[in-house]
């Protein structure tokens, strides 16, 4: 929505002046008309401020992938694409939902495509998903395209809700436990250890260790968990500046094991946004690019980026990615395999697809080996106290004497 200054005429020939609120130049005059007015100038003034709030609004991947679904579906079914966005407006619950909605509908309304109203609310609709829309709409496969883009999310909205629900388990354990163990050493150790505690040098070394401990946690704890706070606050702090985020950036993909994570994760990410900006007749270049786009990582992005030039300067798909490094190996076969076959599309799907699942069942062995380690560390730590409390009292003997 935008503001217009006016200056109209009603039906007695009295001047106003005023200002009016709505998508476009046209629905301001219809507007005015229909209060009787006759507009004799008009002048926009930009955005009116619940539309910069609604720029700024955000849909979840869920939402955004139900909302992609039920459009595919109205859309298949032969139902005009302006009705159909005011259709999924109507039955969407979140209020910014229906006027973000309602804004798409009103710009396409007046003539402009879908990807150009979608454009309007960036935040909702990012690069990927408005660089798919225009691709469809210039092939004519709008509805299939809405389609995958809907699959596309439900798998990443599946994969990312079977880690969290995986990892419910143990970070419930990990917060109890310290919990726990900070109550122990708190209070109730300090009293136990109470009668040992006079003559240090004849104590067992668990039960001295357990003694500073305690006492650290009773005089500095505060301190220490604030320290930790400012501590995580600079490091974000740090992490917000380009130079810093892109050293570190290049430190974790030098990390034994994490750094492989991140390369898998990053590769999935990428290979399944080409897949779908290729299989909706994005320009292949242009489609690296955006995929690039995505990438967190900004060491790979720069990589991958550097990659979309050399395609665009007539390289090879499968050379300009291996001197990249920045993807498997066996997913770089299967794209030069495609590529010689002249079937480029349907193999980087399979190549999405097979990245998807090894890393899927990365993550869920990675998240299935929390919980036993989790019960080894948190074991481990009520060994240590127990043996620190009952090693004094089993040798009771020996310290009377």
């Amino acid at each position: 929505m935008a503001l217009f200054r006016y200056q109209a005429q009603d039906a007695k020939g009295v001047r106003q002046r005023g200002t009016v609120e709505a998508s476009g130049a046209r629905q301001a005059r219809q507007t005015l008309r229909e209060q009787g007015l006759l507009v004799l100038s008009m002048s926009p003034l930009g955005a009116s401020p619940m539309a910069r709030l609604l720029a700024r609004s955000t849909l979840s991947l869920a939402r955004r992938s139900l909302l992609t679904r039920q459009l595919a579906t109205l859309l298949h079914a032969g139902v005009p694409l302006t009705e159909a966005l005011q259709a999924v407006a109507e039955q969407s619950t979140p209020r910014h939902v229906r006027q973000v909605l309602r804004g798409v509908a009103e710009r396409v309304a007046e003539g402009h495509a879908l990807a150009q109203a979608l454009a309007h609310y960036p935040q909702a609709f990012p690069m990927v998903y408005r660089a798919t829309v225009a691709a469809a709409e210039r092939s004519g496969h709008l509805a299939g395209v809405l389609e995958r883009l809907a699959e596309h999310g439900e798998n990443h909205q599946a994969l990312r809700q079977k880690v969290q629900l995986a990892m419910v388990y143990p970070v419930i354990l990990l917060v109890i436990s310290l919990l726990v163990v900070g109550f122990l050493l708190g209070y109730v150790v300090p009293d136990v250890v109470q009668a040992f505690s006079r003559d240090h040098a004849q104590l067992p070394l668990a039960t001295r260790v357990l003694i500073t401990l305690s006492d650290a946690t009773n005089h500095y704890g505060l301190a220490a968990l604030a320290l930790l706070a400012m501590a995580i606050a600079l490091v974000a702090c740090a992490l917000r500046q380009p130079a810093r985020r892109r050293q570190w950036h290049g430190f974790s993909l030098r990390l034994p094991g994490y750094g492989e994570f991140v390369r898998a994760s990053e590769a999935a990410r990428f290979i399944s946004t080409l897949a779908i900006l290729g299989r909706s007749g994005v320009v292949l270049v242009e489609a690296m690019n955006i995929s690039a786009a995505v990438i967190g990582n900004l060491i790979l992005r720069e990589r991958l980026l550097r990659a979309a030039r050399e395609l665009g300067e007539g390289t090879t798909l499968a050379n300009c990615l291996a001197r990249s490094e920045a993807l498997p190996p066996l997913m770089l076969h299967m794209i030069a395999s495609g590529e010689r076959a002249g079937e480029l599309d349907t193999m980087l799907e399979r190549a999405a697809d097979l990245q998807a699942k090894q890393l899927a069942g990365r993550i869920s062995l990675l998240v299935s080996l929390c919980e036993p380690l989790m019960l080894l560390l948190m074991g481990g730590i009520v060994l240590f106290i127990v043996l620190a409390i009952l090693l004094p009292i089993l040798n009771l003997n020996q310290l009377v004497n």
